[in-house]
Order: C-alpha cells, then structure tokens, then sequence
C-alpha cells in the first residue's frame, strides 16, 4: 500500500525561482535555530549526499542528448530518495531541524508546471518514494525578469535549467505561488524583490512566528 505524506514539524524548506536569494535565507534560518539551541542541518535538492550530488549533475549540466521530462523528474525523485534516506530521516530522528534549499514542491513547480508533467504523477511519486513534507515551507517570490539579472553569470558551469526561456520560469513561479495558496497553513511568501537585509528580516520573523506557535 501506499504510504501517506506526513508533514514533519522539524523540517524547513525553502523555495523559489532562480535568484531568490535562498541561500541568504538559509543563513539566517540556521542562525536563529542555533540561538534557541537546536542542532541543524543543512542540505540541498538535487543532491545532499555524494550519490545524490551526482545525480545533480546529470540533472542540471548540459547533453547533446535532450534530456526527456519523464527522465528529469523520476532523476530528481531518485536523487532526493537518497537524500531523505541518507541525510533527512536520520537527522530528523535524533531530533534535529533540517533545513533544506529546495524539496518535493519543486518538482510540483518545475516539472509539472514547468515541464508539464501530471501532477498525479508527482503526487504518486511523493507518497511512494518521498512519504514527508515540510512543516514550514518559505517561499521566495521575485520577478523572473528580475530572479534572472541576478543569476547572470553567477555559476562557473552552464545550469540547463538556468538556461530555459523566461516563460518556463512564469510557469514555475505561478505554480509555486499556486502551492502557496493552497496550503497557507504551511507556505509563507516572502517578496524576495525586496533589499536584502529586508528579505532577512522578514524571513526572521516568519520562522519566529512559526516557531513561537508551537512548531
């Protein structure tokens, strides 16, 4: 049988489109959770373990061969599978938050919306392969126009994904903010447009909410 997603309460994701400025907010996340003493791990999607790394590079450097949607998202479920084995669940029972750059939602966003992928079928893969979701997921929302002046240059190596036009990405931004409308009791939307020490701020504030709540 199928298992059910459960939403772990010590899981923290983070998401967005290209040149959010996530790592920025996962600074900062850490630095609070270490303030009130909690142990913290930090890790990213694709990748979070030598295997998974690997298999981010075959995910996001560029082929000759084009790389089939269906082959994207069952790399980016094998990825991550290894990753919630190896560096999620362990942390997370020894009683630690984890703070991840990027989880399932991205796949909803860049595969499904993006790529135009069933939604059930992430949803299929989710619970058969993933069966965990953020207690809190922060979504960075900025312009694509935007989010791509700020990615200009910035890796040493060409992203494929970085590489696609600027309507893939309206499709991956619209179908992060649809998430976040959709479950508001998880997401919050942070206007990543915003200078960044007020992107900090209002990250800060988000996660002492939801940590003051209860979480």
């Amino acid at each position: 049988m199928t298992q059910a997603v459960r939403q772990h309460p010590r899981l923290v994701s983070l998401e967005g489109g290209e040149g959010a400025g996530k790592s920025s907010a996962i600074a900062a996340i850490r630095a609070l959770l270490l303030a009130r003493g909690h142990e913290v791990v930090l890790t990213r999607e694709p990748g979070g373990t030598p295997l998974a790394e690997r298999i981010r590079e075959l995910l996001l450097e560029p082929h000759d061969e084009p790389l089939a949607a269906e082959t994207e998202l069952l790399l980016m479920f094998a990825s991550r599978a290894q990753h919630v084995r190896q560096v999620v669940e362990p942390a997370l029972q020894r009683g630690a938050y984890v703070v991840s750059d990027r989880f399932t939602d991205s796949s909803y966003a860049y595969q499904a919306d993006g790529r135009g992928l069933d939604h059930a079928l992430v949803e299929t893969l989710e619970r058969s392969v993933v069966g965990i979701r953020p207690g809190l997921t922060l979504l960075l929302d900025v312009d694509v126009r935007v989010g791509r002046l700020r990615t200009s240059g910035r890796d040493l190596w060409p992203d494929r994904i970085e590489g696609e036009q600027d309507d893939f990405f309206e499709r991956v931004r619209e179908g992060f903010r649809r998430r976040a409308r959709a479950e508001p009791q998880r997401f919050r939307i942070i206007d990543a447009s915003l200078a960044p020490g007020q992107v900090t701020a209002a990250v800060e504030a988000e996660v002492t909410g939801w940590l003051d709540a209860g979480a």
